[in-house]
């Protein structure tokens, strides 16, 4: 599903809501989500899953034009754990 894919459900099960306040519900709900996780905060969403960040340590990486090895610092990545519900719904 894809952001207005996401926007179009919500609209038609919330038929009093315009457009535009959609749109800013879900513009606000994931700019916190994206703002905790900067912070280095953790987000749990119950019976769905949880978002955190994993540091990444810096290594050597090699240019895949040139064959050149490069440096590649290190660097804090998004992480997904999805929670028990969301498990067992994908492995039915």
């Amino acid at each position: 599903m894809i952001r207005s894919e996401l926007i179009k459900k919500l609209e038609s099960e919330n038929p009093e809501l315009k457009t535009e306040e959609i749109e800013k519900i879900v513009d606000l709900f994931f700019n916190q989500i994206i703002q905790r996780l900067a912070d280095g905060g953790r987000v749990e969403l119950r019976g769905f899953g949880a978002f955190s960040t994993r540091e990444r340590s810096p290594r050597k990486g090699r240019n895949p034009r040139t064959g050149a090895s490069v440096e590649v610092p290190s660097k804090r990545v998004p992480y997904f754990k999805p929670g028990k519900e969301v498990r067992e719904q994908l492995n039915k």
